[in-house]
């Protein structure tokens, strides 16, 4: 979005004020206006304080040429006009305030439109790149209907719209222009066609709007370098008539009926300002269309143009109130934004090669840093959360091992306070015990004393038997047979049979007990230091869930920033995705309309044979008709012949014989 440039210049005092201002206006007054490079205030000549102010872009007192407010205001933006923006300039102000000589200037002093064309082919002839084709039109709007100023007819114009030219007027004359020189000649007749009139405030003082078109098209010399692109550019110079008052100006019929015109149309550009200066939510319905000049001058209204108005006014006290309407009109117009874009036309397999030349950045981006960037962050995200993971685990296995040790420590203190309960309520000592087997019992036993016994030694035997025959039938009794039998005639030797000495053991002092009191202070300290133990590992394990918290709060982040990572990358493909299928869709449409195109193509070729038959028919007619004439004429010549012949042969007879009767006469 581009603000519109605005710029006020009052023009010099009018050194003669009875010949420029009626009579009832006394050019005396305490009022006047001050200004600087940017601001104009209006000052009571008693007071120090201003009764209004206003700022601007640029502020231009009477001293100021014209070549000074064209290189502040239009030189930035015929350059815009070369590159392929469009591009309006007009003045705007009461009657004779001064916007015919600033838009057209004079010989001495020439005015914005003279230097803007200039410069247009100065500039193109610098840019050695591309080629240009230039178009001027000239038009007028003379109580609202519209006139071509470069022709005689005076036919009644027409304002169109259509999808591919916008708002342009039908019929309207073009002349394809190669230099300055062919362009100023051009504006020097439609300055000789304009309607201008006389009134109490200005001797010549425009009728009518005029304004003067310049269609820059421009394309690459090379043009594979940029994809056949041609750009089309509109330059808009407009001179508007002034606003007047009745009183003032002392208008009367034809004059008066064309004021009422002007003032409305002006009033309407007024409103249009007034709209497009509110905030978006505000603002209605903004009605270009209820003027032509406003309907004509839409995109530079509030759309796809660099616009720059020069607001004309006059330093005279008794012109301050309508400097003042003028004033407020240009602190409106400096609040509107444009939105000027470049304007260009590609052929379809110029735009198909640009499209695929877009997607391939598209996707080379994607592919490119940024993609590469976005998996590093992911990357290093998953290390640092994997890493935080096994930190946790390992904090989280060290905190249970911690407390299976703090269970056990306080399981081994609950037995050992128990104990020391125990001992407490019950104390026991030898002396309570007469008998030794009752204090036997109390005493732990011993693993190494064994009782006396007997051990039977296993005979000799000369022959070892693998095992003992299985008798057939068995019986509740066994007698000798049987048991001859299983030994397989073995006789056990009773002989043999000796008793084995036990071993000698001496019998094991009794142990001295300890003291009752020394075992529970020291099962007291035990207590106070596994109690002391307890804590320490208490301790411990809050500072460990502390930093096993640690990681969880990291790795929570993590996460989140890696989900912040995700949805960002996915956005970016969606949006990238949604671009080429926007693209792709283009890409149809584009090839749709290059087919449609084609048969168009084909049907005006179809046509053009067509005529050019029919041309060659004409042409032979032609000649059949030449032949003829020919023929015609060089009949035509013998018969003229013919009858000078007969006429001279018969003056001839006459003059004879009127000298013959003149003979004959006595």
């Amino acid at each position: 979005m581009e603000k519109i440039s605005v710029a006020v210049r009052f023009r010099p005092p009018n050194p003669s004020p009875a010949a420029a201002e009626p009579p009832s206006y006394p050019s005396g007054g305490d009022r006047e206006w001050r200004m600087d490079d940017i601001r104009v205030s209006l000052f009571h000549r008693a007071a120090p304080v201003p009764a209004a102010s206003f700022s601007f872009d640029h502020v231009f007192d009477g001293a100021a040429t014209n070549a000074r407010v064209y290189g502040a205001l239009v030189r930035d933006l015929i350059r815009a006009a070369v590159d392929g923006f469009n591009g309006t300039a007009f003045a705007y102000g009461q009657t004779s305030s001064g916007k015919t000589f600033t838009m057209n200037g004079s010989e001495a002093d020439p005015g914005i439109i003279p230097r803007a064309v200039r410069d247009v082919f100065d500039t193109v002839r610098q840019d050695e790149e591309r080629e240009f084709l230039i178009r001027v039109s000239y038009m007028e709007i003379y109580n609202e209907e519209i006139n071509d100023l470069l022709t005689f007819d005076g036919q009644k114009l027409r304002v169109h719209e259509s999808l591919d030219r916008g708002v342009y007027v039908a019929g309207l004359r073009e002349e394809i222009v190669n230099s300055a020189e062919q362009v100023l000649e051009l504006l020097q007749l439609g300055e000789a066609n304009r309607h201008f009139g006389e009134t109490n405030m200005n001797v010549r003082s425009s009728r009518s709007h005029t304004i003067f078109r310049m269609v820059i098209e421009s394309r690459a010399k090379n043009q594979m370098d940029s994809g056949d692109a041609i750009r089309v550019s509109v330059l808009n110079l407009v001179d508007l008539a002034g606003s007047e008052r009745v009183d003032k100006t002392g208008a009367e019929g034809v004059r008066l009926n064309e004021g009422k015109h002007i003032n409305k149309s002006l009033m309407i550009l007024g409103n249009v300002i007034n709209k497009l200066s509110e905030n978006g939510k505000q603002r209605g319905h903004i009605p270009y269309r209820d003027s032509k000049l406003t309907r004509i001058l839409q995109p530079a209204l509030g759309g796809n143009a660099k616009t720059s108005i020069i607001c004309t006014a006059a330093p005279e006290e008794v012109h301050i109130e309508e400097t003042r309407g003028t004033l407020q009109f240009a602190s409106r117009a400096k609040c509107v934004s444009n939105c000027a874009q470049v304007n260009e036309i590609l052929t379809d397999a110029a735009l198909l090669k640009r499209q695929k030349l877009e997607i391939e950045e598209l996707r080379k981006k994607l592919q490119g840093s940024h993609s590469e960037v976005l998996e590093q962050v992911v990357l290093k995200l998953r290390n640092d959360m994997h890493k935080s993971e096994l930190e946790r685990d390992r904090l989280a296995m060290e905190l249970e091992e911690e407390r299976k040790l703090r269970e056990t420590l306080q399981h081994c203190l609950a037995e050992k306070q128990k104990m020391l309960e125990d001992l407490n309520n019950t104390s026991i000592s030898p002396d309570q015990f007469t008998d030794s087997t009752q204090l036997d019992t109390l005493k732990t036993p011993d693993s190494n004393y064994t009782q006396d016994g007997f051990v039977a030694r296993r005979s000799r035997y000369s022959n070892d038997v693998e095992f003992s025959p299985i008798p057939e039938n068995l019986d509740n009794v066994a007698d000798e047979d049987l048991w001859m039998r299983l030994n397989k005639g073995c006789i056990t030797d009773l002989d043999m049979l000796e008793m084995t000495p036990g071993p000698k053991r001496e019998a094991a002092p009794l142990e001295e007990e300890e003291p009752t009191d020394a075992r529970c202070q020291r099962l007291e300290k035990d207590c106070i230091s596994d109690r002391q133990q307890l804590e320490d590992l208490k301790a411990r394990c809050v500072t460990l869930e502390k930093e096993r918290d640690l990681p969880r709060d990291e790795n929570s982040t993590l996460q989140h920033e890696l989900s912040k990572s995700k949805q960002e990358a996915n956005r970016l493909i969606a949006e990238k995705q949604e671009q080429l299928e926007d693209w792709k869709a283009r890409c149809v449409a584009l090839e749709k309309e290059l087919s449609r195109s084609k048969q168009e193509a084909e049907n005006l070729s179809a046509e053009k044979q067509e005529l050019s038959r029919e041309l060659g028919a004409e042409k032979q007619k032609m000649e059949e008709l030449k032949q003829d004439i020919r023929v015609i004429s060089g009949a035509f010549s013998q018969r003229e012949r013919q009858l000078t012949s007969l006429y001279t042969k018969s003056k001839a007879i006459v003059e004879h014989c009127k000298g013959s009767q003149i003979a004959t006469l006595p």
